[in-house]
């Protein structure tokens, strides 16, 4: 079975591959761009290097339609999991063409080829930056998606807008999923708590946001690739679905911090900063339409979540 992972080599779409490679069923492709934007192109050809051996691998950009045609015509993907985007609240502020043009355009690309090749399954990583900011939790499917924060959280917004019309217009199997804050181990560097380890581990101060008044649903690696997994293999009665992926345990951002200074043994310095035009106050999910489609799965707290990736990333930074 031909199945495509668009942003191989970003850290979900590394994650999965490394969890599909275990069911010789899937033959994979994958495409990147390998842009440096976020500041972890050594990190994306790192995991990329790990899994190269097991996908065919295209560098290329998926606003090219050209490029993309041409592979979608040759290998005909049964499924395509599209995880493919620019990510990042603040950037996405102040350069949004770089967001319209991979997240909007790219996708649309990704889109329209899936209808033209018939692809059964169509898996969309959206964001629980679509919800904007909320005021009562935690945050179902059903809650209001048209109060975004960000051009990265309206650029996911329109791509599930777009997932539903192809749906409803051409009888597409599409799923849109709404990913809470994923951290883990080959996390991205622009991340909160990769930056965070990395200074802590070199006795530099930390900036926390809102005063640490932030509370995030952080969901581990695992909390993500296993439900996914169970999507991509189940089947389900309507075309078009959407879910949230997440913990459903939000957690106070000086939480989070504690259990990485108990994984250091140590304390952080820190240097308190003000709310970041972009920030979300809360972000809380509800988990229950997807545990009731894929059942329960295990998921793992934050507490060993953060062990996992400072051990990692103690190996890593050597």
């Amino acid at each position: 079975m031909n199945i495509l992972i668009t942003g191989c080599a970003g850290f979900i779409g590394f994650s999965l591959i490394r969890e599909l490679i275990k069911n010789k069923k899937y033959k994979i492709f994958g495409i990147d761009n390998l842009n440096n934007i976020s500041g972890d192109l050594n990190l994306k050809k790192k995991r990329l290097n790990l899994i190269k051996k097991n996908i065919k691998f295209f560098n290329f950009c998926l606003e090219d339609k050209n490029k993309v045609k041409k592979i979608f015509k040759k290998y005909k993907f049964k499924n395509v999991i599209h995880l493919a985007a620019q990510p990042g609240v603040r950037l996405s502020i102040k350069d949004p063409t770089i967001y319209f043009n991979s997240n909007i355009n790219g996708y649309f690309n990704i889109l329209e080829l899936s209808r033209e090749c018939n692809v059964a399954h169509l898996i969309y990583a959206s964001s629980s930056s679509v919800y904007g900011n909320q005021k009562f939790f935690p945050i179902s499917e059903t809650h209001d998606t048209n109060n975004q924060e960000s051009f990265y959280g309206l650029s996911k917004k329109i791509g599930e807008m777009m997932s539903l019309y192809y749906s409803k217009m051409y009888s597409m199997r599409i799923t849109s999923l709404r990913f809470f804050t994923v951290y883990g181990p080959y996390g991205r560097p622009d991340m909160a708590l990769f930056k965070f380890t990395e200074k802590i581990h070199n006795n530099k101060k930390i900036d926390i946001y809102n005063n640490g008044r932030h509370i995030r649903d952080f969901t581990y690696i695992s909390n993500i690739i296993d439900p996914i997994i169970k999507i991509l293999t189940k089947r389900r009665r309507k075309l078009y679905e959407v879910y949230n992926l997440a913990s459903s345990k939000p957690e106070k951002l000086k939480k989070y911090i504690k259990e990485l200074e108990k994984a250091f043994g140590k304390t952080a310095k820190k240097n308190y900063v003000k709310l970041q035009l972009g920030d979300v106050l809360k972000t809380s999910a509800s988990t229950k339409k997807i545990d009731k489609f894929t059942g329960k799965l295990k998921k793992i707290g934050i507490s060993q979540g953060i062990s996992n990736f400072v051990n990692w990333y103690k190996n890593y930074s050597k």
